[in-house]
């Protein structure tokens, strides 16, 4: 069941409102779930079930994304302030150190909020930050293709070719490596997702010159990577381990991007273990 919570965090305007839209279930160690940039937190639902049966889940809409708002006049989309607001969203939700498990973008601020201590546990699927300029020139470029593609697509195109498999891979075989597999309801929503995010544009120029290059010491941290990832390649995920040589990497075959829907399973098996 949604919910909405409404807090405060401090800017250099002073202090700001914040309102994220966010999904609480099951019962357990809190496990807080960040999606990735131009979705929302409906990328989770193919392992919520599975998760809840062993934790209570946080499933939340990042500023600017799903339902949430994007942040106020005086706060960037940029990676120090989106922790803040997770940091204050785990005060607002009386969340102590949860776990916290992110993809993309969200794989990147599981990252921050463990290295900020926040959290005691970090499992990153796919995180941003430890590309190249080129590899990150590609992924913005494609990730801005797919951005304008959703806002110019009719809602009646979308969900007719949401109604095959063919279709549904010429909508979603960026992220997915089995797009097939999506449910048609689930790829017109995220496909109208990206269209009204209103956060995108804003995060992703607060990306721009995003490199993670320090170590994350004193949580477990967990970097799991699909194998046909076509947006960030899996190279990166070596690269990953290199920065935070304690991190256990996993690789998800048969995964693309955003491996909740490949392959449910292993991926809950995966945020369970990184989560113990």
């Amino acid at each position: 069941m949604s919910a909405t919570v409404t807090y405060r965090v401090t800017s250099p305007r002073g202090p700001q409102s914040v309102t994220l839209s966010y999904a609480r279930v099951g019962r357990g160690e809190p496990l807080l779930l960040l999606h990735g940039i131009g979705h929302h937190r409906q990328a989770w639902d193919p392992v919520v079930d599975i998760l809840a049966t062993e934790r209570e889940v946080i499933a939340v809409d990042l500023p600017g994304f799903g339902a949430s708002p994007a942040l106020p006049d005086g706060l960037d989309h940029d990676l120090p302030t989106m922790t803040a607001a997770l940091g204050g969203l785990c005060k607002a939700l009386e969340l102590d150190r949860p776990h916290v498990a992110g993809n993309s973008l969200g794989g990147l601020l599981a990252l921050e909020m463990g290295r900020a201590r926040l959290v005691r546990s970090v499992t990153a699927l796919s995180p941003a930050g430890f590309w190249t300029p080129a590899e990150r020139r590609y992924a913005f470029a494609v990730l801005s293709a797919m951005r304008g593609i959703a806002e110019r697509m009719p809602a009646r195109v979308v969900e007719g070719l949401a109604r095959s498999a063919v279709g549904r891979t010429v909508l979603t075989s960026t992220i997915y490596a089995r797009p097939g597999r999506r449910a048609p309801e689930a790829v017109v929503a995220e496909t109208r997702a990206l269209a009204e995010a209103t956060g995108f544009a804003r995060t992703l120029r607060a990306g721009g010159s995003v490199r993670f290059t320090e170590d994350v010491r004193g949580v477990p941290v967990t970097v799991a990577w699909g194998a046909r990832d076509r947006l960030l390649i899996p190279r990166q995920g070596v690269r990953a381990k290199q920065i935070i040589p304690r991190a256990r990497l996993v690789r998800l075959p048969g995964c693309g991007h955003v491996p909740m829907n490949d392959d449910p399973a292993l991926v809950a098996r995966v945020l369970l273990d990184g989560s113990r």
